[in-house]
């Protein structure tokens, strides 16, 4: 393969990579149709908390013990945590974060053959990510860090939550 060939093969990888979640659209109606499963402080970012939705898709396969179908969608609303005066963040009397405004709205989608174009490192089965603001605005992010942090998560479905989506 010509050095051109090659450069030419990576940038398409990486495109598709990154231009995946075009094809994820905002779920508009995630609030009145999907379940709030979980809430909690989020790990991976010491100063958010996030608020997780499943449609019923992902909710009657995780709880009969099944692979999550294509079709299956899952909803992060992400809020910043509030801070006091000194940029420190506050937590309630449970030693919990206490939920400031909704920064962001994170959607983890599954879809056929969605994973084949991703990159090795990048995959997640066929899920994929996007990320909107709370009015349902594409935000431009890099989803390959959302890509990351789940692919090592294949044990349970490239999901942090699996077992609470199960319940």
């Amino acid at each position: 393969m010509s050095k051109a060939a090659w450069f030419l093969a990576l940038t398409l990888i990486a495109s598709a990579a990154v231009a995946g979640d075009e094809r994820i659209a905002f779920p508009s109606d995630y609030k009145s149709t999907f379940t709030n499963y979980l809430n909690l402080d989020r790990i991976q970012n010491e100063d958010q908390i996030i608020h997780l939705f499943a449609n019923d898709t992902a909710i009657e396969a995780a709880q009969a013990g099944r692979e999550l179908p294509n079709g299956s969608v899952l909803v992060g609303e992400i809020y910043a945590a509030r801070k006091d005066e000194n940029g420190k963040v506050q937590k309630s009397s449970l030693g919990l974060r206490i939920r400031d405004k909704l920064a962001a709205v994170a959607v983890m989608q599954k879809g056929e053959n969605w994973g084949a174009a991703m990159p090795e490192d990048l995959r997640n089965g066929d899920w994929d990510f996007a990320i909107f603001s709370p009015e349902g605005k594409r935000l431009e992010k890099d989803l390959n860090a959302c890509r990351q942090c789940h692919a090592p998560l294949a044990g349970t479905q490239h999901l942090f939550s699996l077992e609470h989506l199960a319940r």
